[in-house]
């Protein structure tokens, strides 16, 4: 006599077909994600923040991070600008501590620090973030490095990177 399997069994193999399956998975956008840092709005920085946190296997504080010091520079009132840039100071140094040699890192730190209010004593790694990126430039992926080359392009860059 045969054995059946179960039909939880079914339901456990549909699972890890379609989790793990090219395409079901969601991925994550680098060249949607550059475009909400570049000028995104509230509304855009906050759908941004959610999709990142729906992706499985992504550092999701760096970019996170970067987003929120983004957004704390388009929000209203002093201490809550202050809190969400904190927020995000956290969240995207914790990530550049565990990969210091993590160009995509240092390039979303530059972006930040060499937009932020004086006020705010975050400039100190400019130069050093600006050497990483130019002598890992080749070694990011297409879209970080469009992202670069956009970036220099943009009124209010202090042209740090030179290529």
């Amino acid at each position: 006599m045969k054995k059946l399997f179960p039909v939880g069994f079914f339901y456990i193999l549909f699972f890890f077909i379609t989790a793990f399956t090219p395409g079901v998975m969601q991925e994550f956008d680098k060249v949607a994600f550059y475009q909400v840092m570049e000028n995104g709005s509230r509304e855009a920085i906050d759908q941004a923040i959610r999709k990142i946190g729906a992706i499985p296997g992504i550092n999701k504080d760096a970019y996170v991070g970067g987003l929120l010091m983004k957004k704390a520079g388009i929000i209203k009132g002093a201490m809550k600008k202050l809190n969400v840039f904190k927020d995000g100071h956290e969240k995207l140094e914790a990530a550049i501590g565990r990969e210091k040699q993590n160009a995509e890192w240092r390039f979303l730190r530059l972006m930040i620090q060499e937009h932020a209010p004086k006020i705010l004593n975050y400039r100190d790694n400019i130069k050093e973030d600006a050497a990483m990126i130019q002598a890992n430039f080749k070694q990011l992926s297409p879209e970080v490095q469009a992202a670069v080359l956009n970036y220099r392009k943009q009124p209010g860059a202090l042209q740090t990177l030179k290529f």
